[in-house]
């Protein structure tokens, strides 16, 4: 059975359907990428899963569980993991501490005085920064990293409550190719590893192509392709909506076959 599956999901504001009836399967272990052009629906629907905006039809089970309806905290407290297209950390908190808050939230001491935060399971915090490649930079404020490096303490933060599915909005967003390919590099080990679903969102698509196990793409609210990334790269309505024509379309040609 699939870890996330979405049937018929629809929002509309106003008069306008932002998404539309749109039907996918996210499977445990795999990177799934939601793509499309602006305003295509991709943030609506991103948000639907994660309970920040209401479905008006449709459904979204997650390990059997209805999601719609349900607040983002009590999807979190399901396993659903989830990262910013602007990393959300505490600048004032050390890379440690901030990971350690996440511990202390999973574990819904967030306002229990039982004992000091600080002494709260810093070994577990050490030991999720050592995954992500910052246990060497535990002691340092989050206001002195550098863009690339808040991005890991950000998934850091993110895996606290061992999430089967982490949702990652714009995860490259800002960061140099470089650091681009090591964080998704570094997501798809986790991935194995953890054996944890992920759905992104990205507009770099030598992230995307590089990356993403499967993608489907959404254009004025509707899923127009879905497939491997070969075949996606090749599909003509995906060339038509989503990469437009004539120099820039042979451009973004050139880079997906490069990234494949």
């Amino acid at each position: 059975m699939s870890l996330l599956r979405v049937s018929g999901l629809g929002k509309s504001f106003g008069g306008v359907k932002a998404v539309d009836g749109i039907d996918f399967e996210l499977n445990a272990g795999e990177l799934l990428a939601l793509i499309g052009p602006n305003g295509a629906g991709k943030s609506t629907t991103f948000n639907m899963v994660n309970g920040q905006l209401r479905a008006d039809v449709g459904s979204i089970r997650f390990n059997g569980t209805e999601l719609v309806g349900l607040k983002p905290r009590e999807i979190w407290r399901l396993g659903v993991g989830r990262t910013f297209q602007i990393a959300q950390t505490f600048s004032s908190l050390t890379v440690v501490e901030n990971v350690q808050m996440a511990l202390i939230s999973a574990d819904r001491k967030l306002f229990s005085m039982w004992r000091p935060a600080a002494s709260h399971k810093r070994a577990e915090a050490l030991e999720l920064l050592a995954q992500v490649g910052m246990a060497g930079q535990a002691d340092r404020p989050c206001s002195v990293l550098a863009y690339g490096d808040v991005k890991r303490v950000e998934l850091a933060i993110a895996l606290a409550n061992d999430p089967k599915l982490l949702l990652m909005d714009e995860p490259t967003a800002g960061m140099a190719p470089k650091e681009r390919n090591e964080l998704m590099a570094l997501t798809k080990e986790l991935v194995v590893q953890r054996n944890m679903a992920v759905l992104f969102t990205e507009h770099s698509m030598d992230v995307v192509f590089a990356y993403a196990d499967r993608m489907i793409v959404l254009a004025r609210g509707r899923l127009i392709a879905e497939g491997k990334p070969n075949e996606i790269r090749d599909h003509p309505k995906v060339q038509e909506v989503y990469f437009g024509s004539g120099k820039t379309f042979e451009k973004d040609k050139m880079a997906l076959k490069v990234a494949t």
